[in-house]
């Protein structure tokens, strides 16, 4: 059996090796750096129920900042002139931050679109080179190294919309254990042991950099220890690990328990990561990735303003959904539900890449790796 996993892990990554090659060969003998998007060019009208609240200015980095909005159920509906499938994958159906997907597929939001959403678990590794080929036509993830090495090498892929960012009060993120002499204002990171169940090469390379930057660490003088979701909490309580990035609501356990420390999440106000989309999307049908993104902007802004954790029916709701317990969903704050993506991020975790080793080449500016056209589109604002 573990002959035969290897077998097909190995095929796997011949696969996506294969695919890299030829989407740079590709680019090469066309002369053009990077494919053109298909969103260039297109007609962008005054959206009803989405005002000036619709935008914010992507260079607004303040913590306080209110994400954009729209009325509830804006944008309205224009449903597609031919009905058109979409598979969009995702590599959890149970965390919160899918809920806006499972909410649009479940109030029928994709559907009064004219479409018919599956989506699907994969992780990103197995998507990414079925959303380059067209095989799949949206991806629910984040620009992690992989992507950025994607795009590298050829695949035309962007992220083209936002998904959350944290409540202030919120410590999911970089925990650590004290020792003796220590407080959450003095501990040095260096040489300690982390603990993730991501590893190398995730989007929290980059709040990971900037909290241990305050703590006399970077990411070259830690070491990383890759433990199963069930097991990075248990490490950090028995020793196994110095430190662990704790994600929601595993954090409440250590939450005000004598001899931990959280020094650091997700920036407030920075979504890092969303909807990506390859050519399908991009190129094939640029409608149909404009009416998805729509149905997300109108799932956003009629059920997930503000604090939307207070009505108990739509925590129970969201619980039933999401195959999770209520009193689970209750014990953390509700995410900043956010489409847009903020200027600079993309070359923020490009850096914190680099310095975990994990990056190849140069740097991709933001051009080649974002497209903002479809959600402003969507919301009717005019860059």
């Amino acid at each position: 059996m573990r002959n035969r996993r290897a077998s097909r892990r190995g095929t796997a990554l011949a696969v996506v090796a294969a695919l890299l090659a030829a989407a740079g060969c590709s680019a090469a003998r066309s002369g053009d750096a990077r494919p053109r998007s298909g969103t260039e060019h297109r007609t962008i009208r005054p959206v009803a129920g989405c005002g000036t609240a619709s935008w914010t200015d992507p260079a607004d980095l303040a913590a306080d900042r209110a994400p954009a909005r729209c009325a509830p159920r804006a944008p309205a509906a224009r449903p597609l002139a031919q009905r058109r499938k979409l598979t969009l994958v995702t590599g959890t159906l149970s965390a919160e931050y899918v809920a806006p997907l499972q909410v649009a597929v479940d109030k029928g939001e994709f559907k009064a679109e004219g479409l018919d959403v599956t989506l699907r678990v994969l992780p990103t590794p197995d998507a990414l080179p079925l959303l380059a080929k067209g095989d799949v036509d949206a991806l629910w993830a984040a620009p992690e190294a992989a992507v950025m090495n994607g795009i590298r090498g050829g695949f035309d892929i962007k992220w083209v919309a936002g998904n959350f960012s944290p409540d202030p009060a919120s410590k999911s993120g970089l925990w650590v254990k004290l020792t003796d002499g220590e407080s959450a204002a003095r501990v040095r990171m260096a040489d300690r042991t982390m603990g993730t169940m991501i590893g190398k090469g995730s989007v929290i390379a980059y709040p990971m950099q900037r909290a241990l930057a305050r703590h006399g660490g970077g990411l070259d003088e830690i070491r990383y220890q890759q433990l199963g979701s069930a097991d990075v909490l248990t490490a950090l309580q028995n020793g196994g690990v110095d430190s662990a990035w704790l994600l929601d609501p595993v954090w409440r356990r250590v939450d005000g328990e004598r001899g931990y420390a959280f020094l650091g999440g997700q920036p407030l106000g920075e979504p890092l990561g969303g909807m990506l989309y390859g050519p399908a999307l991009l190129q094939d049908d640029v409608d149909a990735g404009v009416a998805l993104l729509r149905a997300y902007i109108r799932t956003v802004d009629t059920y997930f303003t503000g604090d939307y954790k207070k009505d108990p029916d739509f925590v129970a709701y969201l619980a039933k959904l999401l195959k999770t317990d209520p009193t689970v969903l209750e014990s953390t704050p509700s995410l900043r539900m956010d489409w847009e993506i903020r200027s600079g991020t993309v070359a923020r975790l490009q850096s914190a890449y680099r310095a975990q080793g994990v990056a190849e080449g140069t740097d991709l500016p933001e051009s080649e790796t974002v497209d903002r056209a479809l959600y402003e589109e969507a919301a009717g604002h005019v860059p």
